[in-house]
């Protein structure tokens, strides 16, 4: 739980570091420029530190987790912090414990107590009220985008979690950018004319941020949480992030935080707290 926490407040950042990238550059550069610069790092990591191959099945869930946490999440979100706050993106992502334990379900072998699957269902639906509260009862476009992002999030934190039993947590991020590098270099390279390299000090900030902790060093951590304590437990300490995110995005952008945000953070504390304790067997997983 608590590897899974310093996950979890390293991606808190997320959003109100993209959310500045965005004001001057697209939402492939900021999402998947990342990933890309990311992507060269760890392949710096790998060669110093001499690890193996990946091997059989390993390929397969690699390449599922960076489907979900290279390429999905990282230019959903982007888009989405195109028209709408950091402060509404958080709370909009607060479903992502529900979707991670689904994606636990499908691809971990777990089976959470219908306890578990209550209050996480609480927890979700007190974010998804907000959204709606937010948005004056309807969703924009940037909630569509942001949903997508939790869908994608979910499968790629369960395939990661899973495979950390075996590769370990940082192996599994290092090696799910290196195979997605021929992934990203087209759109990547299709969008560097257009990128204005001469932006201020918080453009540079945010990118580099997103870069280097949001898309490898907080995968160090949560992939390590999940393996060790299952990716449905584990994943309902996102929930905390919403609100993390909620003060980051207060501190960095000024951006206002309102009593109902307190009062739904309250519920969903509440939440984390109730889901820890019910049960969650673990089968077999998918290899």
């Amino acid at each position: 739980m608590m590897l899974g926490f310093i996950g979890v407040a390293i991606f808190s950042v997320t959003l109100p570091a993209t959310r500045t990238a965005v004001v001057d550059w697209s939402p492939v550069i900021v999402g998947l420029g990342r990933a890309l610069v990311a992507a060269v790092l760890a392949i710096i990591i790998l060669v110093l530190t001499r690890q193996p191959w990946p091997k059989g099945r390993q390929w397969f869930w690699l390449i599922v987790t960076s489907l979900g946490v290279v390429f999905g999440f990282p230019l959903f979100s982007a888009m989405a912090m195109e028209d709408v706050p950091a402060a509404h993106g958080a709370v909009v992502l607060g479903v992502l414990p529900l979707a991670t334990a689904v994606g636990g379900v499908l691809i971990g072998g777990e089976r959470p107590s219908m306890g578990f699957w209550l209050v996480a269902a609480i927890g979700s639906a007190a974010v998804v009220a907000f959204a709606l509260l937010e948005g004056a009862g309807s969703l924009v476009l940037a909630d569509i985008w942001l949903f997508l992002a939790v869908a994608a999030a979910g499968i790629g934190y369960a395939a990661g979690g899973v495979l950390s039993r075996d590769m370990g947590g940082w192996q599994v991020i290092c090696w799910a950018l290196v195979i997605s590098i021929p992934g990203l270099l087209p759109p990547v390279l299709w969008e560097l004319p257009d990128l204005n390299l001469s932006v201020g000090w918080r453009t540079w900030a945010g990118f580099a941020y997103v870069t280097l902790f949001s898309q490898l060093v907080g995968f160090f951590a949560w992939n390590a949480g999940l393996a060790l304590g299952g990716v449905a437990r584990v994943g309902q300490v996102q929930l905390l992030q919403t609100f993390l995110t909620l003060g980051f995005a207060a501190l960095l952008l000024g951006e206002p935080i309102t009593a109902e945000a307190i009062g739904f953070a309250a519920l969903v504390v509440a939440m984390v707290w109730l889901g820890r304790r019910m049960a969650v067997a673990r089968l077999p997983a998918a290899r």
